[in-house]
């Protein structure tokens, strides 16, 4: 339970061999959860001295309307698998809403919302533009993989994160979630201000040993 009462998600957790000052909070994609980026954390190379703590929640498991109403894990029901992603936003937020519970339990912790990283990869990443562009305290920065930015057009955009920076990853070949909703983040965000890096690979719906490398040295340069 939080603060609050309100009930926290499950999660699993890395912590750094001496006490976290910052931590990196990541949302799984549909049907995974939190264990399916646990192994990259020793690949990702990052400094020892920073002692950041890795946060996977586990999403709740819900009927998934294109999966023909099979409960699973999944942080909204997606409608429609078109171009335009019919989702159910209100799940969206309220997922976004979950894991500002997690935010919170950092900071009581004992890490700033400043040392923080919200990640996701596909759900998760929708999840992440969200709730890190839409957060009322000033955040470390934003991984957006394989994903798209589900709620652009209704985003309350925060001014404490109005520069935030971001990590854009996409695979070329992913038939999933196409390249072509990576590019268009990308390019609504940095019409937008934000600092963001945007890079691809030669993948489909996942993340290579390159890719984590990438993801490393960026969090090791917004944390160090």
């Amino acid at each position: 339970m939080s603060e609050d009462g309100i009930k926290l998600l499950d999660c699993v957790e890395i912590e750094p061999k001496n006490t976290a000052t910052a931590s990196v909070i990541w949302l799984h994609g549909l049907g995974a959860n939190g264990h399916d980026f646990e192994p990259v954390v020793p690949h990702l190379g990052i400094a020892e001295d920073l002692a950041v703590r890795f946060v996977f929640p586990h999403a709740p498991s819900i009927p998934v309307t294109i999966n023909n109403g099979v409960e699973m894990p999944a942080w909204y029901d997606i409608l429609e698998m078109n171009l335009e992603r019919q989702i159910d936003e209100a799940q969206l937020r309220a997922s976004a809403d979950a894991v500002v519970s997690l935010i919170k339990r950092e900071n009581e912790r004992g890490v700033e919302s400043s040392r923080i990283i919200i990640a996701g990869f596909s759900q998760g990443g929708a999840v992440a533009f969200e709730l890190a562009l839409s957060y009322p305290e000033r955040l470390a920065g934003l991984i957006a993989l394989s994903t798209y930015f589900a709620t652009r057009n209704t985003v309350a955009l925060s001014s404490a994160n109005a520069d935030l920076p971001a990590f854009i990853g996409h695979g070329k070949a992913d038939p999933m979630v196409p390249e072509s909703f990576g590019a268009a983040s990308f390019s609504h965000l940095t019409e937008m201000g934000y600092p963001v890096e945007y890079h691809t690979y030669p993948l489909e719906h996942g993340v290579d040993l390159d890719e984590i490398k990438d993801i490393g040295v960026w969090i090791n340069a917004r944390l160090g």
